[in-house]
């Protein structure tokens, strides 16, 4: 990893301990954080009203369904110097973005069985703009022990439990997709910190309120699936061969017809497929044969992504970290940079 990336430890005996753990630990870095997503929205077309009218539509959802992670962010928020509101549009910044419509380039997921053992890969792909605003983390409080990464001020995004369930993370786009609903960051946590399998993990997020697109793969010791989650219902996509590889569009036929193909397409689609080219030519012995799926060449559908630094925030797409998940070793692996550099570089494991 990079000398500078953060690794926060967030302890607490209850919610609002590990908000105000989490808050005091950001204090320094988390109003640049806001600051630059604030200008992101902005550049989307996103007016601070319509930032600020979606954070209110998220905490009422949130403070509806799980009223403790409300104290959470709320402790966030106090700790850290920041309003409520502002905790929330970083939690809620892909509902947020999305009211934006610009065209986007995200992460490229593989779960396969490696040495006997279910095991979950993938790129996250983000603007490189944002890439100082990342950290692994440990959350101990109320709930399972969580072993993650995720943005400043953001609750949760890739991770494993200590109970063996590992979430991988890739946004989708609805054409309903809107605010109202919990988001798909918090829900992350939410199934990290309450749920010890794929099955329990299905059955919270069919019951959760949604108004936004998202697909979380799910990995246990024997199960893995793609949850793909959309304003007009939830749809289970199963392990075919032992695998499931996961890009940016709805693979449920149901939901298709919904779908914005304009932010993903055809990228999602090519990278799918040359994710499925391989995998169909290639032994995965090992972690290292895994990562090796997703490492590309410029000039190829871009499974490691490299920005363009011709053009401006907003539209400049980098690999910001590797990572692996291994349920069955309740750890997370995280390398600080793109595919091809991880064979040779410094990987962070942690344990949940």
């Amino acid at each position: 990893m990079h000398e500078q990336r953060r690794h926060l430890t967030i302890e607490g005996d209850s919610h609002e301990a590990l908000g105000q753990s989490r808050g005091e630990q950001l204090r320094a870095t988390l109003r640049s954080g806001y600051e630059r997503y604030a200008e992101l929205f902005r550049l989307l077309g996103i007016s601070e009203e319509t930032e600020r009218a979606g954070a209110q539509q998220a905490l009422a959802a949130i403070a509806s369904w799980r009223p403790a992670i409300e104290r959470e962010l709320a402790a966030i928020a106090t700790a850290s110097g920041m309003t409520l509101l502002e905790i929330i549009a970083l939690n809620a910044r892909t509902e947020i973005i999305a009211l934006g419509g610009s065209g986007s380039h995200e992460c490229s997921t593989l779960t396969a069985s490696v040495d006997g053992r279910n095991m979950g890969v993938q790129t996250w792909d983000w603007h490189c703009e944002l890439e100082a605003f990342w950290h692994t983390q440990i959350v101990d409080g109320p709930g399972y022990r969580v072993a993650g990464l995720t943005e400043h001020g953001i609750l949760s995004k890739i991770g494993v439990n200590e109970a063996g369930l590992a979430l991988h993370f890739n946004i989708l786009g609805h054409r309903d997709d809107g605010v109202g609903g919990v988001p798909v960051h918090v829900l992350s946590a939410v199934v990290l910190r309450e749920c010890s399998t794929v099955a329990e993990a299905i059955a919270l997020i069919q019951a959760a309120p949604i108004a936004s697109s998202s697909a979380f793969t799910l990995i246990d010791e024997t199960q893995m699936v793609s949850v793909e989650m959309s304003p007009v219902g939830v749809r289970v996509i199963e392990a075919v061969e032992g695998s499931v590889q996961r890009t940016n569009h709805f693979q449920d036929p149901s939901l298709c017809s919904g779908q914005k193909n304009e932010l993903y397409e055809p990228g999602s689609s090519a990278r799918l497929a040359l994710i499925r080219e391989r995998i169909g030519t290639k032994t995965l012995g090992s972690e290292t044969d895994l990562i090796a799926v997703l490492a590309t060449k410029p000039g190829e559908p871009e499974l490691t992504c490299r920005p363009d630094m011709s053009l401006g925030y907003g539209e400049r797409w980098a690999t910001l970290a590797t990572i692996v998940t291994d349920p069955e070793r309740h750890s997370i692996r995280v390398f600080d940079g793109k595919p091809p550099e991880a064979p040779s570089g410094e990987w962070v494991e942690l344990k949940a």
